[in-house]
């Protein structure tokens, strides 16, 4: 067969394929295989379900706190409508996956914080800031009450710049008006590797309410944010 014969049959066949793409896939030639993976066409508009569509990742976002205790603000925060979930963990140190005994010891640099998952259509960043502000003192340079260490200083760790640029706002605003008598001195930190802490720190309020340090620290700040903020916590 010489190459005009060649060119000749070639052009046919392209003449034809294109031909077949213009009409499009015919039903009755379909293969097995394509019937077996879409057996029953395609619903339209108007007959799709009105049930909601799954939460979308924009209504999770992930804030970390640093301020003093990691049990006394987990017990808080995880009763705020708004507020997924709540992990303790460290943040901000240079020792990888420390230890509860490590973190404690001050040597990690580390601080005890707690990641909070919540959904910033129920309960916006600034709003969760909000609260970061009534669960602790700002003042007190690596100090909440008789805690004291580095472990316990105040931090805000920012996910993103929209983090940051929303906690500097607010510190100014905070400073601005004088709203603790003294000077912030919360740490506006980037991320940096959460770890979090060992299981039976996991809710601890929850599984340990006799432990001394729940009955007379823990659990009268929780007493006074469900009395004074009822209408904000989840409906059990």
């Amino acid at each position: 067969m010489n190459r005009r014969t060649l060119m000749a049959l070639a052009l046919t066949a392209l003449t034809a394929l294109t031909a077949a793409c213009a009409r499009g896939p015919q039903p009755e030639r379909a293969s097995v295989a394509s019937r077996a993976a879409d057996p029953v066409p395609a619903p339209e508009p108007a007959a799709m379900s009105d049930a909601p569509a799954p939460e979308s990742p924009a209504q999770r976002e992930i804030a970390t706190f640093g301020a003093g205790c990691f049990w006394c603000v987990e017990a808080v925060l995880e009763q705020l409508d708004g507020v997924l979930d709540v992990t303790s963990g460290y943040m901000g140190g240079h020792v990888d996956n420390p230890s509860y005994k490590q973190v404690c010891s001050g040597n990690t640099g580390h601080a005890e914080v707690v990641q909070v998952t919540f959904d910033p259509t129920a309960l916006p960043y600034e709003d969760l800031l909000a609260w970061f502000w009534r669960l602790h003192d700002p003042t007190t340079l690596n100090r909440q009450g008789a805690d004291v260490g580095t472990q316990y200083r105040s931090a805000i760790f920012c996910r993103t710049p929209a983090q940051r640029e929303a906690a500097l706002r607010v510190v100014r605003e905070l400073e601005d008006a004088r709203a603790f008598g003294a000077p912030i001195v919360t740490e506006i930190a980037g991320d940096a590797p959460f770890y979090p802490a060992e299981g039976h720190h996991q809710d601890y309020f929850e599984r340990n309410p006799a432990q001394p340090y729940c009955m007379y620290v823990v659990a009268p700040k929780l007493a006074k944010f469900r009395k004074s903020f009822r209408d904000r916590l989840k409906q059990r």
